[in-house]
């Protein structure tokens, strides 16, 4: 079974079970962690805990799968922490000669700050496009 950790906005809560539900959905594929927004009144407390889990999921996973969505009108929307997840995801294949599989929903406007990164990295062959 290939493990998938997918990374994104919490705020696009919807989206992300929409992403949790087609991966848990492909054949020999199963979710292990996704974005799930924490209470405000708790942030502080639960964030440090559900961080490092995250990242520590992504060292397990297969495919870490990048829910790129549309936000605040950027196609393909992705902010510090989702790069940093992706980042990590990369640096393990790099490092640790890894074979995770990094797949961006969809390729990201030129507005996204680390379209540069993304570029490249889509030249090199570390990520790739999903359907693409």
């Amino acid at each position: 079974m290939k493990k998938v950790v997918i990374a994104g906005s919490t705020s696009l809560e919807k989206e992300m079970r929409k992403w949790v539900n087609f991966w848990n959905n492909q054949s020999g594929c199963e979710v292990i962690d996704w974005p799930n927004p924490i209470d405000e009144d708790e942030f502080m407390q639960f964030y440090p805990k559900i961080h490092r889990e995250f990242f520590e999921n992504i060292t397990l996973a297969d495919i870490v799968f990048i829910a790129n969505e549309d936000k605040d009108g950027i196609k393909g929307y992705l902010g510090a922490e989702t790069f940093a997840e992706l980042a990590f995801a990369v640096s393990q294949n790099l490092v640790y000669r890894k074979n995770i599989k990094v797949i961006l929903a969809k390729m990201p406007s030129e507005k996204v700050q680390s379209i540069d990164e993304i570029n490249l990295w889509l030249k090199l062959g570390w990520i790739k496009i999903y359907n693409e």
